[in-house]
C-alpha cells in the first residue's frame, strides 16, 4: 500500500490484514494522523496494542519502522545525532600529516553525523513510522528536545543547520502514564486513548493472532481474563499477557480451563506475587464458574 488509505474503513482493513483488529475510534486517529500529518499519541495501560500498532501500520503501509525506546537518561545524543568524534580526530591526524589545515566546516560536514532514530526519521526515504515508545520512562525535559521535531518535522543541528523531512514520517507516541506528558508536546499531537478490549474484540483478537488455538478454549480465556479484571490487582492483565496465556495453553496442549491448569500457568497472567496469591484457590475456582457460565451465555 504506496498510498496513505483513503478511509477509516480501509486503513481499518489494513490494519486487520496484519492480525491488528483496532476499534472504530483508534482506526479513526490513524487515519486522521496520516491524512493532518500529525503525531499520534496513545496512552493507556501496558499490553493495550499500543506498542503493536506502530509495527501494524509500517507493515500495512509498506514503510519502514524507527523504534526509539525511551529511558531515564535519554539525551539527544542518544535519540537524534551525535558527531563521530573519533573519525573527525582521524581526519585532523591526517590533515597535520599532510600539512594541511582542516577547518570547522569540514570538520563537521555531514558525513560526520551519526543520524539516531529521530533524525533517521526525517531522512529515511520512503517516510517511515517512528515509533516514540514509553515517553513517560523519559525525563521530562527530554519532552523539549521533541517540540520542534513533532511540530514542524524538522532538527536543528548547531553546526549544520535545519535538516527538514521531504515528507513527514507517521509518528506514534506512547505512554502508560507513570508520569504526565507535557502540554506542549500532547498540543503537537492527536490523541487516543486504548483501554482493554471488550470480550468480543478481545476474541477476535486471540483468535486472528493464534487460528491454531480450540474455539472453546479462546473462549474460556477470554471470559475469564475478562473476570480477573474486575478484581482489584496491582498490574490487571492486558491484552499481551491474554496472547501470551493463549500461546501457553496451546503449548501445553490444553482444549479447556481447569483449576490445576489454572494453578500452575498463572504465572503468564499476573506478574506480581501478590495478585497470585489473591486469584490463586478459591478466587480461580470462583472465576472459573463465571467463566463457565458466560461461555455457556
Amino acid at each position: 500500500m504506496n498510498q496513505p488509505p483513503a478511509s477509516i474503513d480501509a486503513i481499518a482493513e489494513a490494519l486487520q490484514a496484519q492480525a491488528y483488529l483496532p476499534s472504530r475510534e483508534l482506526a479513526t486517529a490513524a487515519f486522521l494522523a496520516l491524512r493532518l500529518s500529525r503525531p499520534l499519541l496513545l496512552e493507556g495501560a501496558p499490553g493495550t496494542g499500543k506498542t503493536a500498532i506502530a509495527a501494524a501500520l509500517a507493515a500495512a503501509l509498506q514503510r519502514p519502522l524507527i523504534r526509539l525506546q525511551c529511558y531515564e537518561g535519554l539525551d539527544l545524543a542518544a535519540a537524534a545525532y551525535e558527531w563521530n568524534y573519533a573519525r573527525q580526530m582521524l581526519e585532523i591526524r591526517l590533515a597535520q600529516a599532510a600539512e594541511h589545515q582542516r577547518t570547522a566546516d569540514e570538520l563537521f560536514a555531514r558525513r560526520f553525523l551519526i543520524e539516531r532514530p529521530l533524525l533517521q526519521a526525517l531522512t529515511t526515504q520512503p517516510a517511515p513510522v517512528l515509533l516514540i515508545d514509553e515517553l513517560d520512562r523519559a525525563d521530562a525535559p527530554f519532552e523539549a528536545f521533541l517540540l520542534e521535531f513533532l511540530a514542524d518535522y524538522q532538527i536543528t543541528i548547531p553546526e549544520l543547520g535545519t535538516i527538514t523531512a521531504t515528507a513527514p514520517p507517521l509518528v506514534i507516541l506512547t505512554s502508560n502514564r507513570s508520569r504526565e506528558i507535557h502540554d506542549a508536546v500532547k498540543r503537537r499531537c492527536l490523541y487516543h486513548w486504548l483501554d482493554f478490549p471488550d470480550a468480543a474484540r478481545e476474541l477476535a483478537i486471540v483468535r486472528a493472532r493464534l487460528p491454531q488455538i480450540d474455539q472453546r478454549l479462546a473462549g474460556q480465556v477470554v471470559a475469564f481474563v475478562q473476570g480477573l479484571r474486575q478484581l482489584d490487582l496491582y498490574k490487571l492483565p492486558g491484552l499481551a499477557e491474554t496472547l501470551d496465556w493463549s500461546r501457553a495453553l496451546v503449548e501445553l496442549n490444553a482444549v479447556s480451563l481447569d483449576p490445576a491448569t489454572v494453578q500452575s500457568t498463572l504465572g503468564v497472567l499476573l506478574k506480581y506475587q501478590d495478585d497470585i496469591a489473591r486469584v490463586q484457590g478459591s478466587e480461580a475456582a470462583r472465576l472459573l464458574a463465571e467463566m463457565r457460565e458466560v461461555v455457556r451465555a
